[in-house]
């Protein structure tokens, strides 16, 4: 039988919590904000909806990161839901070799949708945001955005996945 460790006795704090977090499989996005010089985003596995009716998405953003700073800044986020040949994407955006600000979207196509937040050509889904709420909690943001509109990707392919610091893919059947 496995023991349960109680959060004071938890192994070695905030490493213990992230080795059982590294069991959650998560869907990869990308996440843009700003526009021009000021364009900026970063990849994650917290990109979710809140509610269908109205139309929103919560993604999580550690307050020290300059996706943080260009949402608050411009009001707006695109999800960009990444298929599993788009890795090299996820990637930059995570600043894999030190990739930063508008590095990040060289190599690649984009669209603006409605907010101003770019959207990635070819992504499996882009949902552009306006923030309507931001809730600050210890490390991160929680940005609540209504959903100005939707792009969907023609054909079922797999999405990207993130589990145990690697990356894989996931498809219906």
């Amino acid at each position: 039988m496995n023991a349960i460790a109680r959060i004071p006795d938890l192994q070695a704090g905030a490493a213990g919590f992230r080795d059982a977090l590294r069991h959650l499989t998560g869907g990869v996005s990308v996440i843009t904000a700003g526009t021009g010089a000021d364009a900026t985003g970063l990849t994650v596995t917290t990109a979710h909806s809140l509610s269908i009716e109205p139309a929103v998405m919560i993604i999580s953003v550690n307050r020290k990161s300059s996706g943080y700073y260009a949402i608050s800044r411009h009001r707006h986020f695109c999800v960009n839901v990444l298929a599993d040949g788009q890795l090299e994407v996820a990637q930059n955006f995570s600043g894999v070799g030190g990739i930063k600000g508008g590095d990040r979207y060289k190599g690649q196509s984009w669209s603006t949708l409605y907010s101003g937040a770019l959207a990635l050509d070819g992504a499996l889904a882009n949902i552009d945001c306006e923030v309507t709420d931001l809730i600050d909690k210890y490390s991160h943001g929680l940005f609540l955005g209504e959903v100005r509109a939707v792009r969907v990707a023609d054909a079922r392919q797999p999405q990207l996945v993130y589990q145990h610091g690697s990356y894989g893919s996931y498809a219906t059947a």
